[in-house]
């Protein structure tokens, strides 16, 4: 299949031409497709592990194991210890192939989002197998705001998933992609009429987050289902309708409204299952108050928040215990970091939430569906970001040496940065090449001092050089996206499509970056 055979893929164009890659060839004995391992790394050939080390992985979406966790403490004080990142088969193949990657870095002309949409179909495989295991009627709606890219949704709409969307933007985008009206839940606080009257037009289900909203919805006078966002008792949160306004709000939607109210919703912070289990529990007796006053109220949502797991334990172990101000290029970012290893992942938490206090059981009994909302976790190892090195410099912290590479692109490709805190799993450093361990940092090609993808000394199995590739793993859940910015005048980094072949792996441009 060809450039533009699928149609969430640009059409070719003589400067974006679908390029191709042979089988994958083996390494030699003594060399790995992305580097020597000594310190840290990804092993990416499948082949045997270096000595000392562990392979450890999941399998839960069908990924066979690939993380090697270092042997022992060998790295000097002033360097991060190694974060390799758990990836997917097809992001090792693509790493492994000895022209793919510089092929399309030459297309492109700067930094660019790699994207495998089949990893995000298995991953909604997982989550619907959850529910059929659970005998649960369950439905996924994707957290768009977490990807706009148009292979995701278009795999969404394939893969019989539906979309959460909070614009006017996404909503038509999510159309575009062949996702149906039905199909789509509108949710974020004091949604335009625009949205409204567009969400209503297609039957989309609307997450009412005001009385005045669910006022002016009423107003457009269109039929519409509506499920309640309410707030949980406890919370402190701007968003949510609380106990008189949800009361209120039952009232409003009287019998002969336009307004159907199809059940009710809650998000919360953080990546609690039982928190989640036990407030899915009280919608569902709003559910049942609600049929007792004549409202289908068939549906309850708990929205996102289901954990990815993208490094192993022992990593993640000897960061958080070792935490050092000494591994930082100028000041560390706030002790404030995602939980990069999460042993209980996506469909395994949606498995949890169903599993406490027989939630499965309830929502069974009471023919109510559960909508869940992941974003992040339908992304989890579905995309990867490409940066070109532009420059290297050699500096000391306390005497001793580090390198500060400066890359073609800016920390506004990797969201993480957005929130003061740090992308944690290890870039890899391409192509293979001989050398020594080297603590690097990662600066942006801008003007801002404090523009670092990566403040912490990552330990690179060699020196970077000018005109070699630096691949961020599994960013596709929020990192390309929430902050990007065409600061300078850069251009944002455009996003392209890798498929698997049975004897080759073949590059088209997303939709979104014709």
């Amino acid at each position: 299949m060809g450039l533009g055979d699928r149609p969430g893929d640009a059409v070719g164009t003589a400067s974006a031409e679908a390029h191709t890659a042979g089988p994958t060839s083996q390494p030699g004995p003594t060399t790995n497709p992305v580097g020597p391992l000594p310190v840290g790394g990804t092993d990416v050939a499948g082949g045997a592990e270096p000595p000392g080390r562990t392979r450890t992985g999941d399998a839960r979406a069908g990924t066979e194991p690939t993380a090697l966790t270092p042997a022992g403490n060998d790295r000097p004080p002033h360097c991060a210890p190694p974060m390799p990142a758990l990836t997917d088969a097809v992001e090792r193949r693509l790493l492994a192939d000895p022209l793919l990657l510089r092929d399309i870095a030459e297309a492109v002309g700067g930094p660019f989002h790699v994207l495998f949409p089949e990893r995000v179909a298995r991953n909604i495989s997982a989550f619907q197998q959850s529910f059929r295991a659970a005998g649960v009627d369950g439905f996924i709606y994707f957290g768009k705001k977490a990807n706009k890219a148009g292979c995701v949704v278009r795999t969404c709409a394939e893969a019989g998933a539906g979309v959460d969307v909070a614009s006017t933007g996404e909503l038509t985008a999510a159309l575009g992609q062949g996702v149906r009206g039905e199909d789509l839940m509108v949710t974020g606080p004091a949604k335009s009429d625009e949205l409204l009257w567009l969400a209503a037009r297609h039957r989309a289900l609307i997450a009412i987050d005001a009385i005045d909203e669910l006022d002016r919805l009423t107003a457009l006078d269109l039929r519409a289902r509506v499920l309640l966002r309410i707030l949980p008792e406890g919370v402190t949160s701007r968003f949510g309708l609380d106990r008189m306004e949800l009361k209120q709000s039952i009232q409003a939607i009287g019998a002969g409204s336009s307004i159907t109210l199809s059940g009710f919703s809650f998000h919360l912070s953080g990546y609690d299952a039982v928190a989640r289990a036990e407030q899915a529990a009280v919608l569902v007796g709003h559910c049942r108050r609600a049929r007792a006053g004549g409202h289908p109220a068939d549906i309850i949502s708990i929205g996102g928040g289901f954990g990815v797991d993208y490094l192993d334990a022992e990593s993640w172990a000897l960061f958080r215990e070792g935490l050092s101000d000494r591994w930082f290029h100028g000041s560390a970012p706030a002790d404030d970091y995602y939980p990069y290893h999460f042993p209980t992942p996506g469909a395994a938490m949606l498995d949890a939430v169903l599993a406490h206090n027989g939630l499965a059981e309830l929502l069974r009994e009471n023919a109510i569906r559960l909508a869940v909302e992941p974003g992040r976790a339908l992304l989890d190892r579905a995309g990867s970001s490409v940066f070109g090195v532009q420059g290297v410099k050699a500096r000391t912290a306390q005497d001793d040496p580090y390198d500060i590479v400066t890359v073609d692109g800016t920390s506004l490709s990797l969201s993480e940065q957005w929130f003061g805190s740090e992308y944690l799993p290890d870039p890899m450093l391409w192509p293979a090449r001989s050398g020594r361990p080297t603590p690097t940092c990662v600066g942006a090609a801008t003007c801002l001092e404090s523009d670092l993808l990566s403040r912490r000394r990552i330990p690179l199995p060699r020196r970077a050089r000018i005109g070699d590739l630096l691949v961020y793993p599994n960013t596709a859940g929020y990192q390309m996206d929430s902050n990007e910015s065409p600061f300078h005048e850069l251009p944002l980094p455009p996003k392209v499509v890798v498929r698997e072949h049975a004897d080759r792996l073949r590059w088209t441009l997303d939709a979104t970056s014709r």
